[in-house]
């Protein structure tokens, strides 16, 4: 599982011009599904993302985590975070699920984040041709792979 997060004063996602998701000051979370991801996966970037102390305190350093300034968290699907780019200039999405395996983990991913965020985490609709705008704070953002833990 492939996270790009990143932090924003304001991101929004439209499916054929209507606003599925939209928050204010939080986290965009582009989100990538294999077929070797599992719940421990889900566990883990779940609590990596609640924590990750990327927030400036009152001196200017990043020291809060999204948790600790009470923002949003907006997850959009992405199966292209699972590209090979190895051979030739045709990207190959072969390590991304298909939608039967990556939609209810993604499903999960997104319940797991409002059970132990308690925030306000709004979707994009996974499999659709999304429309995301944001506003990237910082600019910060991190790339985050649950199979890579660093």
């Amino acid at each position: 599982m492939k996270i790009v997060l990143q932090r924003v004063s304001e991101a929004s996602v439209k499916v054929d011009g209507e606003t599925t998701g939209a928050i204010e000051n939080g986290l965009l979370l582009l989100l990538g599904i294999e077929d070797a991801d599992t719940q421990d996966d889900i566990d883990w970037l779940c609590r990596k993302v609640i924590n990750m102390r990327i927030f400036n305190d009152e001196n200017g350093v990043m020291n809060r985590s999204v948790k600790d300034v009470g923002g949003a968290l907006l997850v959009v699907s992405q199966f292209t975070l699972h590209a090979s780019t190895k051979k030739g200039n045709r990207p190959s999405y072969i390590k991304a699920s298909k939608p039967d395996f990556a939609i209810p983990m993604y499903e999960r991913f997104v319940k797991q984040l409002e059970v132990l965020s308690g925030l306000q985490v709004e979707t994009g609709v996974f499999g659709a041709d999304m429309k995301v705008q944001l506003i990237n704070d910082g600019p910060v953002t991190i790339i985050i792979d649950s199979k890579n833990k660093e």
